[in-house]
């Protein structure tokens, strides 16, 4: 049965397992750069035939043996030569060997996090603070990858609650490495979903880096603004002050699929992106920067009512709409005078949605609209009534209280 490398794990939901690769289907070079990336040595060969290759230093002995891996399909033997080592590889106990394998079946972008941790005690880290450094390192990583995801979506200084839904279904397939010591961890990043998010991550780095760079230099903020356009948002310098916070720096590196090639606008090898304990006033001021100038959004939206609350039996309330159309977020809160709470009540009760326009707040994480006006019901047939229907029920939230004036 094919199985998913055992030391790699989903980073958010399971994934299906990658198959085994076919000897057929394998490139050679591609073979050969995963065995590079992956700390193999070339030790020798036939030149423009075929190269023997060696697993990493400091392996555990019988570990692994060599591999003649040709150099192109044009070599005679390139088949029975593929699924020799192959067949050698998957017999390994090497995580590098994994690795390899893993990247043949399933292209993918690697994107790896090395942290410097401050050693506490005499004995360094032990017990629950390993684990607590590792859980760190994973939560800080996984944001950084949500960070590229929106802003391959959409660049804003600051997103809150907007298009995180859609970004978050961009990294179900992803998948992780162990984190030993919570000082190194590496996300492979399947390419057959778009590779949106790696190569926007890329550029957003470097102009992090940057701006951080030059707000050290100069003392101006400018550089920031600027950065949006890369992808440089609140969310990323959020990343990027948990991975450094309690280390003693932190180093980012990108290697793309060699099966895929490079990206259009990056470049082959990236140089890896360094961040220090001595950035962390500077993220902090743009993280706030970012949160602070991000504007308001003037919306139309279209929502199920599944909340209302207020305190009286007249007068107005707040409700909660599950947002169906006009803005980028799955839930808003409003709050209505007593006709627009009449309004949707009624909408509520006979199973239709309402139209209200107003502005997406970033306090709050643009959850809240303000200024709401026109409420007004939305006419369904009754096919689209039961559609919805469902859709509510398929995504009924517990602590959804329909209706309620509490």
């Amino acid at each position: 049965m094919n199985r998913r490398p055992p030391h790699l794990e989903p980073l958010s939901s399971p994934e299906p397992e990658p198959g085994a690769p076919d000897p057929a289907q394998v490139d050679p070079q591609v073979l050969g750069a995963l065995l590079r990336r992956h700390g193999w040595l070339r030790r020798g060969g036939a030149a423009g035939r075929y190269g023997r290759w060696t697993p990493p230093p400091g392996r555990p002995a019988g570990s692994g043996a060599s591999l003649l891996v040709p150099e192109s399909r044009a070599f005679p033997d390139c088949s029975d030569l593929l699924e020799e080592a192959l067949t050698a590889l998957s017999r390994s106990g090497l995580p590098s060997a994994r690795e390899v394998l893993f990247g043949l079946s399933v292209p993918s972008d690697e994107v790896r996090w090395e942290r410097e941790i401050i050693p506490e005690g005499p004995y360094g880290r032990q017990g629950d603070a390993v684990w607590t450094v590792q859980e760190q390192l994973r939560s800080a990583a996984r944001r950084m990858l949500l960070a590229g995801a929106l802003a391959d979506r959409a660049r804003a200084g600051y997103y809150g609650a907007r298009h995180r839904a859609q970004a978050e279904r961009t990294l179900d397939g992803v998948l992780v490495g162990p984190s030993p010591g919570g000082r190194r961890l590496t996300a492979y990043v399947p390419v057959g979903g778009g590779r949106g998010p790696v190569t926007r991550l890329h550029h957003a780095l470097h102009a992090a880096r940057e701006a951080v760079d030059y707000r050290r230099a100069t003392g101006g903020m400018e550089a920031f603004d600027a950065a949006v356009a890369a992808g440089v948002s609140r969310e990323l310098a959020d990343a990027l002050i948990a991975l450094v916070r309690g280390s003693e720096g932190v180093r980012i590196a990108l290697a793309w699929a060699p099966a895929a090639g490079v990206p259009a606008g990056c470049a082959a090898r990236p140089e890896p992106v360094e961040f220090s304990p001595g950035d962390l006033p500077v993220l902090r001021e743009a993280a706030d920067r970012y949160t602070r100038d991000e504007p308001a959004v003037a919306v139309r939206v279209a929502g199920a009512v599944v909340r209302m609350r207020r305190s009286a039996a007249g007068g107005g309330g707040t409700v909660r709409l599950r947002v169906l159309a006009g803005a980028e977020v799955p839930y808003v809160r409003a709050a209505l005078d007593e006709e627009a709470y009449r309004i949707a009540g009624h909408a509520h009760l006979v199973g239709l949605p309402v139209r209200v326009s107003g502005r997406l707040q970033r306090r709050g994480g643009f959850r809240r609209l303000t200024g709401a006006t026109d409420v007004a019901p939305v006419p369904l047939d009754e096919v689209e009534r039961d559609r919805l229907m469902k859709t509510l029920d398929a995504a009924f939230d517990p602590q959804d209280v329909l209706p309620s004036d509490e």
